[in-house]
């Protein structure tokens, strides 16, 4: 195989386009799986992306085609190039097209991929064994996963863009089961390295939840005092992120669309000191500081590949200050350019606490575990709707006295700001419903009132 480095030089210095940039990743992954409290499977991917995207000048502007393959010989280079730039000459000129980034340098370009192992659970995986037994000794079931990977990305150019950034990520996913899968709970951990993964903890917090749920009460749909753990507030901040494209928002498009035109840039969506941003070198969460788009959508554009990445604020002091700007957006807008990066990170100043001290703070209301199946009901209100999952507790004078019935709920994660009333502190989090598309976020658990769980779910 040919390295990734010397794919994108034969590639670049072959290419007859006005510009073109070559995106190659490769990953490794270990992975763990389990079922019933007994290992089903373990073992290693590898795999490797190559996107070549060809920048054409045409009548209007400048135009990009792409092609995606997961590898590219030496002898097919020439069809590789000759296919991107039909792309992009059948494509016309782009509406996102911007000055690409010439001469950039980034990490140790000529160093192989390190690829992850079997050895990163060395830790884990002898307390995973004893968790195993014990819960077949007391009648709980586990079914879940622990997965690591490290993922190499090169960009580089005909321009001179030579970047490159190692990117490490794991979890443990733990779902336990328990007398006859009538009780059901849920607990997951991220990581760089499982060198901060406690099994114990993950074992102690789920008998903790399938013992809340001995106790079964009913109750009706209706708006709760509500404590969503710290993964439940990233994946509807990140939602709300995702949502957060300035041109759509500009043109009307958007729930961060002001009435009568521009955008919502300016208000206060609470009151709280509440930040929401991302950060390339946020500790513990670290992630690729250059732009490395293989498409262009409503949040990035191929025309922004090596552009720098830094600390990107969207909310601060509670006030909405920015949104996610391509460099062609951000001279529609007028607007600075504020690109979105690989993290998100949401904190609110002076919070502290756990999870666990917010549940004190409750007179009356409910707890959730996760939530899933999160769908969008109205774009211009931002209304969000979803299933809970995996255990919804009743708290009452501060303490879990039960399990309640699961709920569908109808949430705008812009108007939920406005109706948070505890905050704990931040930390990083495993996030449920997007795991697999995003795995680096850092959050607080948040009381929000009158949060509203709209239906009765039948599901378990």
């Amino acid at each position: 195989m040919i390295s990734a480095q010397d794919l994108i030089e034969r590639i670049t210095t072959a290419a007859t386009s006005d510009d073109c940039i070559v995106i190659v990743t490769e990953t490794s992954q270990a992975n763990l799986r389990w079922a019933n409290s007994t290992l089903t499977t373990n073992g290693v991917i590898l795999q490797r992306s190559i996107t070549v995207i060809a920048f054409v000048a045409v009548d209007g502007g400048m135009s990009a085609g792409a092609v995606t393959r997961t590898d590219i010989s030496a002898n097919q280079v020439d069809a590789v190039l000759k296919e991107a730039i039909a792309s992009a000459r059948s494509a016309g000129a782009a509406d996102d097209a911007a000055e690409i980034a010439k001469n950039v340098s980034f990490g140790n370009w000529s160093e192989a991929h390190n690829p992850t192992g079997p050895d990163v659970f060395a830790k884990v995986a002898p307390d995973l064994g004893d968790m195993f037994k014990r819960s077949v000794t007391d009648g709980i079931e586990l079914f879940g996963y622990a997965e690591h990977t490290h993922k190499t990305t090169w960009v580089g150019s005909k321009g001179g863009i030579r970047a490159r950034y190692d990117q490490p990520a794991g979890r443990v996913e733990m779902t336990g089961k328990s007398h006859n899968r009538t009780r059901s709970t849920f607990e997951g951990v991220a990581t760089r390295d499982f060198s901060n993964v406690s099994i114990a903890k993950v074992d102690a917090k789920i008998r903790e939840r399938l013992q809340w749920q001995a106790n079964k009460i009913d109750i009706p749909a209706g708006k709760y005092d509500t404590v969503l753990p710290a993964n439940a507030v990233g994946d509807l901040v990140l939602y709300m992120l995702w949502s957060a494209g300035a041109r759509d928002a500009f043109e009307g498009r958007s729930a961060f669309s002001k009435k009568g035109g521009g955008t919502r840039i300016g208000d206060l969506l609470s009151s709280l000191p509440l930040h929401i941003y991302s950060d390339s070198a946020y500790k513990g969460l670290e992630s690729i500081p250059f732009v490395a788009n293989a498409a262009s959508s409503s949040l990035s554009s191929v025309f922004d590949n090596g552009q720098s990445l830094k600390r990107n604020d969207f909310i601060t002091s509670g006030k909405l200050i920015s949104l996610a700007q391509t460099q062609s957006s951000s001279k529609i807008t007028s607007l600075p350019y504020t690109p979105v990066g690989d993290n998100l990170i949401v904190s609110v100043d002076g919070a502290s606490g756990s999870m666990e001290d917010l549940v004190k703070k409750v007179d009356d209301g409910l707890l959730l575990t996760t939530m899933w199946y999160i769908r969008e009901v109205d774009p211009s209100s931002l209304l969000l709707t979803g299933l809970t999952r995996d255990g919804v507790y009743r708290v009452k004078n501060g303490e879990v006295i039960g399990a309640v019935n699961n709920f569908r709920w109808n949430e705008s994660p812009i108007a939920m700001l406005s109706r948070i009333s505890h905050v704990a502190s931040t930390e990083i989090t495993q996030l449920r419903e997007w795991a697999d598309y995003f795995d680096r976020c850092a959050a607080p658990a948040m009381v929000i009132k009158d949060f509203n769980m709209s239906t009765v779910s039948p599901a378990n």
